[in-house]
């Protein structure tokens, strides 16, 4: 890894370890991530903690671990996943397919890259995950159960973890092709959001084209089906074209919002290292997606703002950055979503993005 990107990943994981990382209700061998600083009472006692946030988190505490391997921090990444299922009341699943999908996918890389396995976990959501898939419906996973709202948001992730699984590579084709029958705007060729009651929905995230681009990424890895590789080649060109002014990953504010920037650039570093092939099209879009992480990196770096030695990332990669205070209104968990505090850079989803960013900018100068 470039020693600049490196340190730079480094300084991430400390603010965000020094702001965030608490006990859990004060339990011995816990930790979970407060979800704001600085942090009311209520978040302080994780009255709120976000199922997903707390997935991203341990994604980050593993990328850091690839990184740089530490006793302690292998420590951190069990307490981690222990206090996800203590919060969770003793359980691993919830109602949110998509939620279930992001721990699925941490789950499955703290147990093949250090080692910490937690099998039982992962063949319960793994269930979940197979169980929802309901094409008579439309689908697709839904994006909550009892739910005919069939998104990328739950599709893509969940694609990527069974891609990973054995013996679920055809359920991951499956999804990927339904995404691109589906989802696939003809004039952009950026990923909708979704289908609900037949309907299409339109907005186009970020973090959509991000999960889309893990999935056939992985799938043009693992299998020798020549269509994920050219979907890969036309939706890094979109990206490039239409979701990253001068290069740089638009954001989207605080909340869950935070996390969708962030979440893009994992898998365009994915793409980056993964994508296999050396024709003109593969090369284009490795170079492409890689320029994209680092333009990103290089921005969010030079906009953010420094507090005690420490960055504190900007919602938006190419504006400063503001220091959150104490008191403003606080983020909300509403209808499903958490959206936004007063200052976003006060949500733990914004500092989590910046952090990823920079693991994936250290990935691809690696």
């Amino acid at each position: 890894m470039d020693q600049l990107w490196g340190n730079r990943a480094a300084s991430s994981e400390a603010a965000v370890a020094q702001r965030h990382l608490r006990r859990l209700w004060g339990l011995p061998e816990t930790q979970l991530g407060v979800v704001a600083w600085p942090a009311a009472r209520r978040e302080r006692l994780f009255g709120t903690w976000h199922y997903w946030w707390q997935a991203h988190l341990l994604d980050c505490l593993i990328d850091a671990q690839m990184r740089d391997p530490q006793p302690q921090r292998h420590a951190r990444i069990k307490r981690q996943i222990r206090s996800h299922r203590l919060r969770n009341t003793f359980r691993w699943t919830n109602g949110y397919y998509d939620d279930m999908a992001w721990l699925a996918l941490a789950l499955e890389r703290a147990a093949q890259v250090v080692g910490v396995e937690r099998t039982g976990a992962l063949a319960k959501l793994t269930k979940q995950l197979l169980d929802a898939w309901v094409p008579d419906d439309g689908g697709g996973i839904p994006w909550r159960k009892h739910e005919q709202f069939f998104n990328a948001p739950a599709n893509g992730p969940a694609g990527i973890f069974l891609a990973r699984r054995d013996g679920q590579l055809r359920r991951a084709q499956q999804i990927a092709d339904w995404i691109d029958e589906t989802l696939i705007d003809p004039e952009t060729h950026l990923v909708f959001d979704g289908i609900k009651d037949g309907s299409l929905v339109r907005p186009q995230y970020t973090y959509c084209q991000g999960v889309v681009l893990g999935l056939e990424t992985e799938l043009a890895a693992r299998t020798t089906a020549d269509r994920h590789a050219a979907r890969v080649h036309r939706l890094v060109a979109a990206v490039g074209e239409h979701m990253a002014p001068a290069g740089v990953l638009r954001g989207a504010g605080g909340g869950d919002g935070g996390l969708f920037a962030g979440i893009t650039a994992r898998y365009l570093a994915l793409v980056a290292t993964t994508l296999p092939g050396e024709s003109a099209d593969d090369v284009v879009a490795r170079d492409t997606a890689r320029s994209i992480v680092l333009a990103s990196a290089k921005s969010a770096w030079d906009y953010r703002q420094t507090l005690e030695g420490l960055p504190v990332f900007g919602a938006f990669w190419d504006r400063d950055a503001e220091v959150p205070a104490e008191g403003g209104r606080r983020a909300q968990f509403v209808a499903g979503a958490v959206n936004a505090s007063a200052v976003a850079e006060r949500d733990l989803s914004v500092q989590l993005s910046g952090w990823m960013l920079m693991e994936a900018a250290g990935k691809v100068t690696a």
